[in-house]
């Protein structure tokens, strides 16, 4: 006899902006077939298109505005009784909050979306102290939380949710894979130790400020015996003329500074690197190092980055102790001493991080929602990629 698949439900997300982090993950649960809504208060904010995002296109999903408080109320109240909803978190989330408790009230299912917490610091403690008290008066509420970030998924647990409910989760990004070699190379600049055979090249992306320390990869950089190597700069920020200077100074004409472009536009720059480099104090996620690994791009970064489980788990490039800038510094020696991402292996990569892609995300999402049994992440059933697969 054949086991009846369960029904595709109803998937509401709720959100202060259309994430683009999020967007792919709703188009693909609309193409296995779900009735999607996704209710935000804008598309984008002015803070995140200065940052270079760029509000997603939502097909096949239905897309409301929460304009006001009473147009959250009425669409909560227009959601299906057996309907699932998505929130992006519990704390500080504007009229998602006023959702949440819309939606307890009507008593459907609501799961919350988290990213990594930041909590050092005597804020950290009052911070641990205040979402202690929302988990307690809120764990009979929800359904479950998505857990975004390895240690996320603990922090949530220690907090007082029970750690059956919690999953881990992920942004799960476009499955389409990027064009490459869009960036015209004509202007970089070549180096003395060879210039017939291009360098190894390392890439950063993201803002330029203090929370990123690319002064820490500067520096590591500038330490290393093996100089084939040029660092590509992606992004603006308010370091910016400290860091050039800094660059100057610590690797000379090796680095180059694209400035910030178009969010649409980073895989196909980050697919044209050997390796990416994340060396954050903290980030809830660091999608970069998804969509680098997607274009078969290895990737090193801090494991104060929610991402960095999922760079583990990929079995190239590397993660250091955020504390621990020498780590770091032999890491970057390590993936360069192995020499430039081949074809074959950055096809390998690319291969293995579709279980980063959207297509996966949506199918783990319908199994945390759908079954009772607690399904394992993509990204952990997928066999990782060995260290010696890629290297030339």
């Amino acid at each position: 006899m054949n086991r009846q698949m369960p029904l595709l439900p109803e998937v509401w997300f709720w959100q202060l902006i259309i994430s683009p982090h999020m967007a792919e993950l709703a188009v693909a649960l609309a193409r296995q077939g779900c009735r999607v809504v996704c209710v935000a208060s804008q598309a984008m904010s002015s803070e995140r298109s200065r940052q270079g995002w760029i509000a997603p296109n939502l097909s096949g999903v239905t897309v409301n505005w929460a304009e006001s408080n009473e147009a959250v109320q009425r669409l909560v109240a227009s959601a299906n009784e057996d309907s699932i909803h998505l929130c992006q978190g519990i704390r500080a989330n504007g009229r998602v909050a006023l959702a949440q408790k819309a939606l307890a009230m009507r008593g459907l299912k609501q799961f919350a979306v988290m990213e990594t917490v930041e909590d050092s610091g005597w804020r950290g403690l009052l911070k641990r102290q205040i979402y202690r008290n929302l988990f307690r008066s809120r764990k009979n509420v929800l359904s479950g939380v998505l857990a975004i970030g390895y240690r996320t998924m603990d922090w949530i647990a220690a907090r007082g949710m029970p750690a059956e409910r919690v999953f881990p989760f992920a942004y799960f990004l476009s499955d389409q894979l990027p064009q490459r070699n869009t960036l015209s190379l004509r202007d970089i600049p070549r180096f003395e130790f060879d210039p017939h055979v291009r360098p190894f090249r390392f890439i950063f992306v993201g803002r330029l400020i203090p929370l990123k320390r690319v002064d820490w990869l500067i520096n590591a950089l500038g330490e290393l015996k093996n100089q084939s190597f040029e660092l590509w700069i992606v992004g603006a920020g308010s370091e910016e003329a400290i860091l050039k200077e800094k660059a100057a100074k610590k690797l000379g004409k090796r680095v180059r500074w694209l400035g910030q472009i178009p969010m649409t536009e980073v895989p196909s720059v980050v697919g044209q690197a050997d390796c990416l480099v994340l060396p954050s104090v903290h980030d809830g996620w660091g999608a970069v190092c998804s969509e680098a690994l997607m274009a078969g791009t290895p990737v090193i970064c801090s494991d104060a980055c929610g991402v960095s489980g999922v760079v583990r788990a990929s079995g190239v490039g590397g993660v250091f102790p955020s504390d621990n800038v020498e780590v770091l510094r032999q890491l970057l020696a390590r993936n360069l001493d192995n020499g430039c991402v081949t074809v074959e292996a950055r096809g390998l990569i690319a291969q293995w991080a579709q279980a980063l892609g959207a297509t996966a995300g949506a199918s783990y999402l319908l199994k945390i929602l759908n079954t009772s049994e607690r399904p394992m992440p993509p990204w952990q059933r997928e066999k990782d990629v060995k260290e010696n697969a890629w290297i030339s």
